[in-house]
């Protein structure tokens, strides 16, 4: 099929979608979830034949990599999803002018929904679970680095489609080449946005060269700061949870900024990390405080390219700062508005942070590692948007929405 039909097709699918019921959309993502834990042999199958094509020291090795747990966890998230109630149709606003004319805002599926991303099989049954709920049609461009996990996910999306008798249009995988992406972000007589997740570079492409609007989910170059109040038994947890839960993901911490009257406390917050292997990369007066407990193979002194980076694996810039105001400054210099986060028992401090720093989640006394669509409540995400227009933050089924005015008259005329 050209490129132009993948397109023709998913537009022709996304009517019909809007008359399948809620019920018969919930049954689909429960037996799509069997299907999944069902085939999950063939899927880990063919998702080693993209492990074989990766380096295992390749950041983006972990976001490919499937395993029965893993599954497990994908599948766990479509039952979530399912039982979640589509916001579509839901009443926002309603009121009656003074000549009679009854208005409702009303959500509506956004239409067709394109979304690029690079190697994370998983996007794919995300992507489509929640824009199946939400009533869009997903039209999908995976990276070739994952082509085929997602051509086997997809496999077992379509015969699921097939069964309960819904057009297999309404998820499309394109191929995994760059004219599939251009042909994509032009298509702007079918796809009504489009959503890229990936890397920085990926996404500053997306934006520079699409005709079809975009809602950009950016790349996490995530802070956590330990003030000069903070917890050293909770901020060590915290700060071990942060960085080495999952490195390859974009809620990940990369930058630890601590008040200059905890350098004291810097080998007990930090000693934990050198069991992963993390490697250190501190600014002089860190780097000092560290250099005769941190091993000396995993700490390095500080350039500044190692500030305002997302590191995507077992690295870790520390700097010290004089005062709050400091750790806000470097935040506002080198935050990619993603996720930052406070260490402290001073509620003044809190509240600055709070009000002060400009990113889509910013926590207290917790790890960042909670940016994410299913811990939010919301079931899944189909991204983080970093942006400030139509979605912020962990994007689910109520961001998969638009509205439209509902006006009903009786003959009103307009003068």
């Amino acid at each position: 099929m050209s490129l132009n039909g993948y397109f023709e097709a998913a537009k022709s699918a996304a009517r019909p979608l809007n008359m399948v019921a809620p019920e018969r959309v919930s049954a689909v993502l429960l037996d799509l979830a069997d299907a999944l834990v069902a085939e999950t042999d063939f899927i880990i199958r063919e998702n080693q034949k993209d492990l074989d094509r990766m380096s295992p020291d390749d950041p983006k090795y972990d976001r490919l990599k499937l395993s029965s747990g893993r599954i497990q966890d994908i599948a766990a998230d479509l039952r979530n999803v399912s039982s979640l109630e589509s916001p579509v149709r839901a009443v926002l606003a309603e009121k009656q002018l003074p000549n009679g004319l009854l208005l409702k805002k009303v959500r509506v599926p956004l239409g067709v929904v394109g979304v690029i991303y690079e190697a994370r099989p998983n996007v794919t049954v995300d992507v489509f679970s929640l824009c199946l709920k939400t009533g869009n049609v997903a039209v999908l461009k995976g990276g070739s680095d994952a082509s085929f996990s997602n051509e086997a996910i997809i496999s077992v999306i379509h015969r699921i489609l097939d069964v309960h008798g819904i057009d297999t249009n309404v998820v499309t995988l394109l191929p995994p080449d760059r004219t599939a992406t251009e042909a994509l972000l032009n298509a702007v007589d079918y796809v009504d946005v489009i959503i890229p997740r990936g890397s920085q570079h990926l996404i500053n492409y997306v934006r520079e060269n699409a005709r079809v609007p975009v809602i950009e989910t950016g790349a996490g170059i995530v802070h956590t700061f330990v003030d000069e109040s903070a917890d050293v038994e909770k901020s060590r947890d915290i700060i071990l949870n942060a960085k080495t839960r999952r490195v390859s993901v974009c809620n990940a911490l990369d930058c630890l900024l601590v008040h200059e009257q905890r350098v004291g406390d810097l080998s007990y917050l930090l000693g934990q990390l050198s069991e992963s292997n993390v490697m250190i990369f501190a600014d002089k007066q860190a780097f000092n405080q560290l250099k005769d407990s941190y091993p000396e193979n995993l700490l390095f002194q500080a350039e500044d390219e190692h500030f305002g980076i997302e590191f995507l694996d077992y690295k870790l810039a520390v700097k010290i700062v004089k005062n709050l105001e400091e750790a806000l400054d470097h935040i506002a210099r080198f935050s990619s508005k993603h996720s930052e986060a406070i260490l402290s028992e001073n509620e003044a401090n809190i509240d600055a942070f709070f009000n002060q720093v400009d990113a889509a989640a910013v926590y207290s006394n917790a790890s960042t590692g909670f940016t994410d669509g299913a811990q939010f409540g919301l079931g899944a995400e189909i991204g983080i948007s970093t942006q400030k227009l139509h979605a912020r933050g962990p994007m689910g089924l109520e961001e998969l929405t638009s509205y439209k005015w509902i006006v009903r008259g009786n003959g009103q005329v307009r003068a």
